[in-house]
């Protein structure tokens, strides 16, 4: 076979041009497909008029590519396409199929010019013979001049260009003729063959010869043997017709004919024909190349990664556009996720869930300082279309900024995680004590907002554990102490906290706003999702450093190169030695006595939070260790929402729900077999000052008369209030029986101190003395709390003004 040189086929164009302009009257072009009597009233000056307004060349595109996505293991996700191609050079196809298919398509394809007048008029003559279309007369360069105008037409996603790539009219007929003039000019025979074997359509959804290759052999196209190539090359002509998994006899009988057709070329012998033609045309099961996120094993991630992909603007100016270029541009996008980390996670969902439960159960898991997502799991099956009983399109770990994010539930207590850390910013010691009774009336109690102050009429919550009376900041987290955490928000103030929250990465899944400031909203607030409350959780370990989830790791184009995507964008927004405060309060509810003590596994430090929404309708644990943080949430999402109580889940009935006991265990599974081989990790311990505080020292106020003492510390700059109501005290009733904070402890600067007046219940009587019935003796002096004094003016540690030392 020999090959024209571009030089060489001057004379013969120079001949076709013409043959195109006086002789396409006659039906030379138009023999090809169509009978020679609807060549009437098309003349030759209609025809010279086409070929001088068509441009001089045609620009060819690259042919549309598959995109794959892959794990951060290199683990396929998914592939996309518009057109399963993968395209290869003429180097990587077996000689074999380009003899097969230019024997079979267009013979003297290497002899002649863009036109082959002999085998158009052969063709010609054999269709008015037979009244109908028998034989083609397209040269492969003309078959490639129409498969490059659809693919461009479809590039553009222009209908109308599209329908006219694809006209049956001697007007289509001509131009591809003048563009395969061109063509012919542009490239050398062998660039011709190669582009065309990489856009001709092979059936059953694949296009170009290797996508062929692997698809109906398993093998590249460097493999192909005779029987195989002839097949591919039979398909061309007839994709749908002769596909050989629909019509296996017609297949056959198609590959025979090339088969046969080499032989008579002598481009076969004889003997290896007959050798290929009694092999079967498959030799096993195709390969299928499945297309989109539905066929992915992580169809949820793969829908959230595609997404994030089309908010590129570098990948088109329209969302259609940015899809166009994703499906056919062969990208390769790597992502965040790791396989052996979402197998952990899954093993949780798999062995905590039931596929028919009611309700819905969902982990995510992201790398603290990185922002990657490392896993993202659901308990609902994936279905593409309409979401069923036990199926969802619905992805419940992300917000709703897509169509199909679910878009959160309340987060219950796991937002105390946030008032903590603006506690801890402002100053306040994580030793903080506030007397927390249960309920507490909060009606009408003013908190103060970022535009000014909020209250509830009829509010008197209650805690929903049994607490201290008056615990710590460890205690109350510990205990998850509602009472506490109000009066600590009211305290700090709703705005640091949503501020300082806004800053982690969390507003309102649904909507995207900032989560309203309500007095409650310490107690959970808005509709949280649990990649924003893992990738939260995840600043708490990372020391204080929040970074924007991540899902893509790197693009690159088909030939390598990387394109521009969002990288890790990560900012400290906490200081450390905030960070390392919230880390041993949380880190103690996964101690002893914790809510979540019995989660607690292996030798790392681990730090978390529980979370229950008013009625259980959704509960939470979220927690992280130095090397992974995650959330798990168990929630009602179907319409109306009820609580959890009564529904099944897991095959049984719940009697109960709450965040250590539901979805603390799909926590514990999934985090344990993540961590597991990863080393050891701690956390930094605090400093002095975060476990102190930024505090100043308090007067000793107790005994005082509480308007007076009010007044001392507003002097201070402090915000007294005197609490309604009277406690049990050994002070004299009426005065004031302590603060909160303690006076030992002090308060930060500026803060909220309150004042708690005595009924005088504790105030010791001293027994009557021995032979002396009935006859009192002096009061003893109260146990002031302070070294020395004894009850009398002035002495030691007993103040003056206490009137139990009688010195007022």
């Amino acid at each position: 076979m020999r090959v024209r040189d571009k030089g060489d086929r001057g004379v013969v164009q120079s001949v076709v041009l013409f043959l195109g302009v006086s002789v396409l009257s006659g039906a030379l072009a138009a023999g090809l497909a169509i009978p020679f009597a609807g060549l009437a009233g098309f003349g030759t000056e209609k025809t010279a008029e086409t070929l001088q307004d068509l441009p001089q060349d045609l620009k060819t595109i690259p042919p549309s590519r598959r995109t794959t996505i892959l794990t951060s293991d290199g683990k396929l996700i998914a592939t996309l396409y518009e057109q399963n191609r993968q395209p290869v050079t003429l180097a990587q196809i077996n000689p074999i199929m380009l003899k097969a298919i230019v024997a079979i398509e267009d013979d003297r394809f290497f002899q002649h010019g863009a036109l082959d007048a002999k085998g158009t008029l052969r063709a010609l003559i054999r269709n008015q013979n037979s009244g109908g279309v028998q034989q083609g007369g397209s040269s492969i360069t003309q078959q490639f001049v129409k498969l490059t105008l659809v693919e461009k037409a479809n590039a553009s996603s222009d209908e109308e260009a599209i329908k006219d790539a694809t006209a049956d009219t001697y007007e289509r007929k001509i131009a591809e003729l003048r563009y395969a003039i061109a063509i012919e000019k542009q490239f050398s025979k062998n660039e011709i063959l190669e582009k065309y074997l990489n856009l001709a359509n092979f059936g059953d959804g694949t296009y170009g010869v290797e996508a062929a290759a692997m698809h109906y052999f398993r093998v590249h196209a460097s493999k192909l043997t005779l029987p195989q190539a002839a097949m591919l090359a039979g398909l061309v002509k007839n994709p749908t017709g002769y596909d050989p998994t629909n019509n296996p006899k017609r297949a056959k009988e198609r590959r025979d004919t090339v088969l046969r057709r080499m032989q008579e070329l002598n481009v076969v012998t004889a003997a290896q024909a007959a050798a290929a033609i009694k092999t079967p045309v498959l030799n096993g099961p195709v390969l299928k190349i499945l297309n989109g996120c539905a066929n992915s094993a992580y169809p949820f991630y793969c829908e959230y990664v595609v997404s994030k992909l089309l908010e590129n603007p570098g990948f088109g100016k329209t969302s259609k556009d940015r899809e166009h270029y994703i499906k056919t541009a062969g990208l390769t996008v790597v992502t965040s996720l790791d396989s052996r980390i979402q197998a952990a996670a899954q093993k949780s969902i798999s062995e905590h869930t039931k596929s028919d439960d009611q309700p819905i159960a969902a982990i995510t898991m992201v790398e603290p300082g990185t922002g990657l997502v490392k896993a993202m799991v659901q308990s609902r099956a994936y279905t593409a279309g309409k979401d069923d009983k036990h199926k969802t399109a619905y992805n419940y770990n992300v917000e709703k900024t897509y169509e199909g994010g679910y878009g959160g539930f309340q987060n219950g207590s796991t937002m105390k995680a946030f008032t903590i850390a603006a506690a801890i910013q402002a100053g306040f010691p994580i030793n903080y004590r506030i007397p927390s009774p249960s309920p507490i009336p909060l009606s009408g109690v003013k908190f103060k907002t970022c535009t000014g102050t909020t209250s509830d009429p009829d509010y008197n919550p209650r805690n929903s554990t049994k607490s201290p009376p008056e615990p710590t900041m460890i205690e109350a987290a510990q205990k998850s102490t509602n009472t506490y955490f109000l009066q600590l928000s009211q305290r700090v103030g709703l705005c640091p906290i949503a501020k300082l929250a806004e800053s982690l990465g969390m507003h309102n899944a649904q909507t995207g706003e900032p989560l309203e400031q309500v007095i409650s909203m310490t107690l959970g607030v808005g509709l949280i999702s649990p990649l924003q409350l893992a990738n939260a959780y995840a600043t708490f370990a990372a020391r204080g450093k929040y970074c924007t989830p991540q899902l893509i790791t790197s693009v690159k184009n088909y030939k390598g190169r990387s394109l521009n995507t969002p990288g890790p964008s990560c900012k400290q927004v906490l200081t450390p030695e905030v960070a390392d405060g919230v880390n041993a309060v949380l880190h103690e509810v996964l101690e002893s006595g914790g809510t979540g003590s019995h989660l607690k596994f292996g030798r790392s430090d681990l730090a978390g939070k529980t979370g229950t929404i008013q009625d259980t309708k959704a509960v939470w644990f979220s927690g992280y260790s130095n090397k992974l943080a995650a959330a798990a949430v168990v929630a009602d999402a179907d319409l109306p929402y009820t609580k959890l109580m009564g529904q099944r889940f897991d095959g049984r009935t719940m009697n109960d729900a709450s965040g250590s006991g539901t979805a603390g265990p799909l926590w514990e599974t999934a985090m344990q077999g993540a961590l597991k081989g990863m080393a050891t990790t701690k956390f930094t311990p605090p400093t002095d000052k975060t476990r102190r505080g930024d505090v100043v020292d308090l007067p000793y106020v107790n005994g005082m008369n509480p308007d007076e003492a009010a007044n001392k510390l507003r002097g201070m700059g402090f915000e007294a209030e005197i609490a309604p109501g009277q406690v049990d005290s050994e002070e004299v009733q009426g005065t004031v029986a302590y603060l909160s904070p303690r006076s030992e402890d002090g308060a930060p600067e500026g803060s909220k101190v309150t004042i708690y007046v005595s009924n005088g219940s504790k105030i010791q009587q001293p027994p009557n003395p021995p032979n002396s019935p009935g006859i009192p003796l002096p009061p003893n002096p109260p146990n002031t709390g302070k070294p020395g004094g004894g009850g009398k003016p002035g002495g030691g540690g007993c103040p003056v003004w206490n009137p139990n030392c009688g010195g007022r």
